[in-house]
């Protein structure tokens, strides 16, 4: 490794934000891959007896396997800051628009959420596919 390399790594590792989010990642992945276990092995047990461990080591390893594809994209979407759009002066880069339409998606989400838990009369759904107008007075 070249010298740059090296005291860049010393500089990180004397950092303590970098071991508070390392320490963070960690915690969540313990997390992530207890509920793992749990829902495979709920999953699984209605499988026949000879089946499920063969199954239970399967979903473990597509889990694992697919939680470092998401994390691999997800370190690649952040390095996405070149801006491909502008709109009134501000320049939006891949990162920027997938940003604004995960919180465009998670918006929709609650209302539609929020709508379901506090409306009292549930009456047909408005958010539900296919529904071309709204629902008429009563």
């Amino acid at each position: 490794m070249s010298d740059f390399s090296m005291t860049g790594l010393a500089v990180l590792a004397a950092d303590p934000v970098v071991w508070a989010s390392l320490a963070t990642l960690i915690a969540m992945e313990v997390v992530l891959g207890i509920d793992n276990l749990i829902f495979i092995s709920i999953v699984t047990n209605r499988l026949p007896e000879e089946r499920r461990d063969s199954a239970r080591r399967i979903g473990i390893g597509l889990a694992l396997i697919l939680r470092l594809a998401l994390l691999g994209t997800v370190a690649f979407i952040v390095t996405l800051t070149t801006p491909v759009i502008t709109v009134w002066g501000q320049g939006f880069s891949w990162r920027d628009l997938i940003l604004i339409a995960g919180g465009l998606f998670l918006v929709w989400k609650a209302t539609k959420e929020i709508h379901h838990h506090v409306d009292p009369d549930h009456g047909p759904n408005v958010f539900a596919a296919g529904r071309r107008s709204f629902p008429s007075a009563r």
